[in-house]
């Protein structure tokens, strides 16, 4: 696996410090973000999936908590939009560059509006995808909202459920 991809040469451009994390990913996982966290023996709460959306007829990214649902309302609200919904993975790979299951918000092949769950700025470090299967970006949750100029916004409905 390659440690240097377009999401971690978009931190390094940005001059943001981050660590990499590795994990085998499973392809079958219910959930990938859940699976992630449990892989890395790291909490739902600060391990982030991506999630692309159109709210409106914008592209957008929602980064939201693993364990938590998307609110498709309030992503809307924040873009300014009436609405909003879940882009296909087939659009959302062409879109942004990554294959499911490895999209980064960071090193999109176009940049995006990215809005971030407020509940990241009160974590010492986030997790989000590093634009592979597998590998992960641990850093400050201000940095990642600099990296992506992420607005900051309440976008989660509840919770995912975990199966123990």
């Amino acid at each position: 696996m390659s440690r240097r991809t377009p999401a971690t040469m978009a931190l390094e451009k940005a001059k943001k410090p981050f660590e990499l994390l590795q994990y085998d990913y499973d392809p079958e996982a219910p959930s990938i973000g859940l699976q992630a966290a449990q892989a890395l023996g790291l909490p739902p709460s600060a391990v982030f999936k991506t999630l692309m959306v159109v709210a409106g007829d914008e592209p957008c990214i929602g980064i939201i908590p693993s364990d938590q649902e998307l609110s498709l309302k309030a992503i809307a609200a924040a873009a300014g939009r009436k609405s909003a919904a879940m882009m296909r993975p087939t659009d959302a790979e062409r879109i942004s560059g990554y294959h499911v299951g490895g999209i980064s918000p960071l090193g999109q092949k176009k940049r995006l509006r990215c809005f971030l769950d407020a509940s990241a700025m009160d974590l010492p470090f986030v997790v989000v995808n590093g634009g592979q299967r597998g590998l992960q970006i641990k850093l400050a949750p201000a940095d990642l909202v600099a990296a992506t100029s992420a607005v900051v916004a309440a976008l989660a409905a509840g919770s995912f459920g975990l199966n123990s």
